[in-house]
C-alpha cells in the first residue's frame, strides 16, 4: 500500500461515507499500511546509505 493508493481509498470513502469500506474505516486502516511502508522504506534507504 502506498500513499497514492490510501488517498483513492480515503477519496472514495469520503464520497461515499455509507459504503461498507467506509463504515469499517477501511480509508483509516490504508492510510497507517501506507504510514507504515513509507516509514519502511526509508528505513532500507537508510541502511543502504550507511554501507
Amino acid at each position: 500500500m502506498d500513499k497514492d493508493a490510501a488517498a483513492r481509498i480515503q477519496s472514495a470513502a469520503d464520497r461515499r461515507p455509507e459504503s461498507d469500506a467506509a463504515q469499517e474505516h477501511f480509508d483509516r486502516r490504508a492510510q497507517s499500511a501506507a504510514d507504515r511502508n513509507d516509514n519502511e522504506r526509508q528505513d532500507d534507504q537508510g541502511q543502504d546509505d550507511d554501507s
